[in-house]
């Protein structure tokens, strides 16, 4: 026999899952915490498992260490973070500054007790049940869906008790990378996600789109298992000196040879094709052009990051930039770490390098200039790049030099209007994100707000 009771219980099942904050850690985290990181980190100790969706220069490698640290210590195994090239050797020193003693890893054989720190790289040769704690920096890296590093680590951490995943705001319209997010803190898959909230949308192929009714109840969803904040206000905090100057950005035009290869068309002079699949061809055309302004811009006495695309561009720059390092993709793992490093560490002038390989987790603040010698239509990789050295804690205004040729003028203005649609809608994110957060973890029963009376054949049957 169902009574009203049953009913509502059966309504508050198909309620989506979120974090469980009945079962957390309390403890008294470090006092340097500043209000906003405190906040985030007492979020994730109560919900065990949780994302970090703070915009660069946060503060995310403290909240990391310090879950780390306390989870290791609740659990009583080791924790483990896992970063990106070269940033776990920054992860240690983070820690050091903090008063928390972290130690790099490469191999099972040198797990000790206390927080771990390891590349991405080294997955395969630890151990995942040897953790109690998982926390994963610049998880952006769970964006592929279906792809190999992806699949590797929901599968080696399907079920620890503690996770965290720790990024820069997600793009708002990749919810495909929320999707992995939830995945991987075993909240919800990806596909469920898509299912409950999403759209395809026909006009763009391969594209998700929130159903217009399901906005404000996704974003209470993402709210219940994640933090997002792009300035310390947006979770409490004080934004004094986290509000950093506008970029000094400079273009400069480099004029492409329309006859070259026009006679192949049949043609006069050539018309440039800047797809996402012709560019490369196009860039070919003007490679010593550019790569020759660049090296100019980048010859002077203090710090500079050059940004390069390809293997040629990349052996032309540094050779041509006096004091020059060159991080490309042939190199060893612990060779592109040294020289990442060598350069943090100020043992190298310039630095030549492409932001697939160098654009996450690195903080560059003693670098203010870079020289962009090649663009690509990804927003993404040229938005973290800039922002290896335009962050908290940078104490000088930041000047970009942006060297295309006047037939990628297009390129230019996808990424330009890849940039304020992200503005867009990060702050749209934002602001329902903290609109939910005011109710994040929490479960709402449902009840009969309006007055039931019920027929007298359903009274018989047992229900009032």
């Amino acid at each position: 026999m169902t009574t009203i009771e049953d009913y509502r219980r059966f309504i508050a099942s198909k309620a989506p899952p979120g974090a469980d904050l009945a079962d957390g850690i309390e403890c008294e985290p470090s006092a340097g915490l500043k209000a906003h990181q405190r906040n985030c980190l007492d979020f994730a100790l109560n919900a065990r498992k949780s994302a970090a969706f703070l915009d660069t220069g946060l503060g995310k490698s403290f909240i990391e260490l310090e879950f780390a640290r306390i989870t290791a210590e609740e659990t009583g195994k080791p924790s483990l973070i896992l970063t990106p090239l070269a940033v776990a050797g920054q992860m240690v020193r983070e820690g050091e500054k903090f008063g928390i003693d972290a130690r790099q890893i490469r191999e099972q054989s040198e797990v000790g007790a206390g927080v771990m720190v390891a590349n991405y790289e080294r997955l395969p040769k630890l151990d995942p049940d040897a953790f109690g704690a998982i926390v994963l920096d610049e998880s952006s890296i769970l964006k592929s869906f279906g792809g190999k590093t992806t699949t590797a680590l929901c599968a080696a951490f399907r079920g620890h008790r503690y996770k965290l995943a720790a990024t820069a705001t997600p793009s708002p319209n990749d919810h495909m990378e929320l999707g992995q997010h939830s995945d991987f803190l075993d909240v919800m898959p990806g596909p469920e996600m898509l299912a409950r909230w999403f759209i395809a949308d026909q006009k763009k192929m391969g594209a998700y789109r929130l159903k217009g009714h399901a906005e404000k109840p996704f974003w209470q969803w993402v709210a219940s298992w994640s933090r997002c904040a792009t300035l310390p206000s947006d979770l409490g905090g004080d934004d004094a000196g986290y509000a950093l100057p506008p970029i000094d950005r400079e273009m400069h035009i480099v004029q492409a040879d329309r006859m070259i290869g026009a006679a192949d068309d049949g043609l006069l002079f050539r018309i440039p094709e800047m797809s996402a699949t012709s560019f490369h061809k196009e860039k070919r055309l003007t490679l010593d052009q550019r790569c020759g302004l660049a090296a100019e811009l980048a010859t002077h006495d203090a710090p500079v990051t050059v940004w390069c695309e390809t293997n040629e561009e990349s052996a032309r720059l540094a050779k041509a930039i006096p004091d020059a390092v060159e991080v490309h993709g042939s190199l060893s793992p612990e060779e592109k770490e040294s020289r990442l490093l060598g350069f943090a560490e100020g043992k190298y002038r310039a630095i030549v390098t492409k932001p697939k390989l160098a654009g996450f987790g690195v903080n560059w603040q003693h670098c203010a200039h870079a020289v962009f010698a090649s663009i690509s239509f990804s927003y993404e990789q040229h938005y973290q790049a800039v922002r290896r050295s335009h962050r908290f804690g940078q104490n000088q205004r930041v000047k970009n030099d942006i060297v295309i040729s006047d037939t990628e003028a297009s390129v230019w203005e996808a990424v330009r209007r890849k940039s304020q649609d992200h503005d867009t809608m990060k702050q749209a994110m934002a602001n329902a994100m903290r609109e939910a957060q005011q109710f994040a973890g929490l479960r709402i029963a449902y009840g009969d707000r309006v007055p039931v009376k019920f027929p007298a054949w359903l009274k018989s049957e047992g229900i009032d």
